[in-house]
């Protein structure tokens, strides 16, 4: 099994533990970092919906909080094969530059195709950069 089969085989294991009972949209996310390790995460959703927290940002803030960088691959595995939404994009930009991004079927998983988040977000939000010149 290749590097990119065991993100894919993780991220579908993790969306088997989503909770989202409001939406039924289980999403389940595998991250690899610099050391080779591979950091999970699914969504969990809130009756206060706006506190939900999507699978690729449970995977990357636990990464973060033990002290995981430098991550260059995510499989994000889903029914249809979805990309992350905006925020995520947001914060995979913010704390990993050149990552690269798959979406998978969840329910025949492969990938079809993959992205950087670079594509996925051009003209990420920074606060240390200047403004758009016009």
């Amino acid at each position: 099994m290749n590097r990119w089969q065991e993100l894919v085989a993780r991220a579908c294991e993790a969306r088997k533990r989503a909770y989202a009972p409001y939406s039924r949209f289980a999403v389940g996310a595998a991250l690899e970092d610099a050391q080779g390790r591979i950091w999970c995460g699914c969504n969990v959703e809130s009756a206060s919906y706006g506190l939900t927290v999507c699978a690729e940002r449970v995977a990357i803030f636990s990464a973060v909080a033990a002290g995981a960088s430098g991550f260059s691959k995510l499989v994000v595995a889903s029914v249809g094969g979805h990309w992350p939404c905006g925020a995520c994009r947001q914060v995979l930009a913010e704390l990993a530059p050149g990552l690269i991004v798959a979406a998978v079927e969840a329910e025949e998983p492969q990938i079809h195709q993959t992205a950087t988040i670079e594509e996925l977000l051009p003209g990420t939000f920074r606060l240390d950069a200047p403004p758009p010149q016009s």
